[in-house]
C-alpha cells in the first residue's frame, strides 16, 4: 500500500507540473527564452516623405508581415503596431523618427529597403536595447567602409534575381514575345530584377525552341521610385512601339506605367507584392514575400532565436519569392507550370547568371535585348 501511494503522489506532482508548463505556453509568456509577446510593439519606419505604408508595393509587403504577426499572436495592431514617416529624405531625419518610435514605447523597428542602410549603421549603437529589422539593406557607414551587423540588427536579403526570372519565364511561357522592363535605379536590388527577368525570358524562349530574335526586351532605368507623368509618356511610347507587357521593378513609379498600359489596352507584371487591384492592366506580381521574411524573423523575436547580428537571404528554398497566380489574369500559365521552375530554382537545376555587372548584361541566345 505504502508503494502505491507514493506513485500515485508522483503521478499527481508530475501532473501537475505538466500542467504548470502547458499553462506558461498559454498565457501570453514566451517560450526558449524569448520575449514576452504581449509586451511587443512593433513600428515600420519609411524612408522618405514620399515613402507612404500603403504603397502597394515594398512598405505593404513588410506592413502585411507584422499584421501576419499580430493575428498569429492574438494582438490588436492599434495597441501593437505603427508607422511612422520621417520629414525629410535624410539620414538625419530617419534616426529621428526611429527615437521618436523608440520614445513612444516601440522595442521592434522594421525599416525596408536601401534608404535605411546608413541611418541604421549609426542607430545600432545608439539604441542598443532596440531590435532593428533592416529589410534588403545590410548596415553601411555613410562615408564608405566596412559593413557591420550589430547583435540587435536583423539584416534580411532576397533574391530578386530569382522574382524576376520567374516573371521572365512567365511572360514568355504566356505567349508575349515583345517585352519591357523599367526599373527605379540601377541599385543591387533593382538590378538582380532586371537580369533575372532576362534570364527567365531567355529559359522560357529556349524550353519553346524559339528562333534568335522571337522575344525582345526593351531595357531601362526610370531614374526614381516616385510616380511621374514622364514615366506615362515613356511607357506609352513603348507599348506603341508593340511592347506588350511591361515588367516594373520601380515602386511608386510602377503607377506611372500602369496608367500607360490602361489606355493602351496593355500589360504590366507588377513587383514586391500582389499588385492586382491596382490596376486592370497587371497580369501578374513578381513577388518578394516580405510578409513571409518579416513575419518568420518577428516570430524568432518573441520564440528567442533572433538572428540579430547576422544577415539572412531568403530565397526559393525558403519561400521569399513567387509569383501572384490568385489573382492572376494569365490564361495558360497555371501554377502547375510555376511549381516547376520554382522547384527547379530550389535545387540548382535552372542555373542562373549571379554576376550582375551593371555594364554587362545577362547572356542570351534567343532573347534580343535593347538598353534605352
Amino acid at each position: 500500500m505504502k508503494k502505491y501511494l507514493k506513485l500515485l503522489f508522483a503521478v499527481a506532482f508530475l501532473t501537475v507540473i505538466v500542467a504548470c508548463a502547458n499553462d506558461d505556453d498559454n498565457n501570453g509568456g514566451a517560450d526558449n527564452d524569448g520575449e514576452d509577446v504581449t509586451e511587443v510593439r512593433v513600428a515600420l519606419i519609411t524612408h522618405s516623405p514620399d515613402s507612404v505604408l500603403d504603397d502597394g508595393s515594398f512598405n505593404q509587403g513588410a506592413w502585411d508581415g507584422i499584421e501576419r504577426f499580430l493575428e498569429a499572436n492574438g494582438l490588436n495592431t492599434n495597441d501593437h503596431a505603427d508607422s511612422f514617416i520621417p520629414n525629410e529624405a535624410s539620414d538625419a531625419s530617419r534616426i529621428d523618427t526611429y527615437e521618436q518610435a523608440i520614445n513612444a514605447g516601440f522595442d521592434i523597428l522594421v525599416l525596408p529597403g536601401f534608404h535605411h542602410q546608413h541611418a541604421v549603421y549609426e542607430a545600432q549603437d545608439m539604441f542598443p536595447d532596440t531590435m532593428f529589422v533592416l529589410v534588403d539593406a545590410v548596415p553601411t557607414p555613410a562615408e564608405g567602409g566596412e559593413q557591420r551587423v550589430a547583435d540587435n540588427v536583423a539584416a534580411i536579403l532576397h533574391t530578386e534575381h530569382e522574382a524576376g526570372f520567374l516573371a521572365g519565364y512567365a511572360a514568355v511561357r504566356e505567349g508575349y514575345r515583345d517585352l519591357g522592363f523599367m526599373g527605379g535605379l540601377p541599385i543591387p536590388n533593382i538590378v538582380r530584377f532586371g537580369y533575372g527577368f532576362i534570364q527567365g525570358a531567355e529559359h522560357a524562349a529556349q524550353y519553346l525552341e524559339l528562333a534568335p530574335g522571337d522575344v525582345t526586351i526593351n531595357y531601362t532605368y526610370l531614374g526614381g521610385f516616385a510616380p511621374d507623368p514622364g514615366h506615362t509618356t515613356a511607357a506609352a511610347a513603348w507599348y506603341a512601339s508593340g511592347v506588350e507587357v511591361i515588367f516594373t521593378a520601380a515602386g511608386g513609379a510602377g503607377g506611372s506605367v500602369m496608367s500607360a498600359a490602361e489606355t493602351a489596352d496593355a500589360s504590366v507584371i507588377g513587383v514586391d507584392v500582389d499588385q492586382h487591384a491596382q490596376s486592370s492592366s497587371i497580369v501578374t506580381s513578381a513577388l518578394k514575400r516580405l510578409d513571409n521574411t518579416v513575419y518568420s524573423t518577428l516570430m524568432s523575436y518573441i520564440d528567442g532565436d533572433f538572428n540579430g547580428g547576422t544577415i539572412t537571404t531568403f530565397d526559393a528554398t525558403m519561400d521569399g519569392v513567387g509569383l501572384a497566380l490568385d489573382n492572376s489574369r494569365m490564361t495558360y500559365f497555371t501554377q502547375e507550370m510555376l511549381d516547376v521552375i520554382l522547384e527547379g530554382l530550389a535545387t540548382g537545376e535552372v542555373e542562373m547568371d549571379e554576376t550582375f555587372d551593371l555594364d554587362v548584361l545577362p547572356e542570351t541566345e534567343i532573347v534580343v535585348v535593347t538598353e534605352l
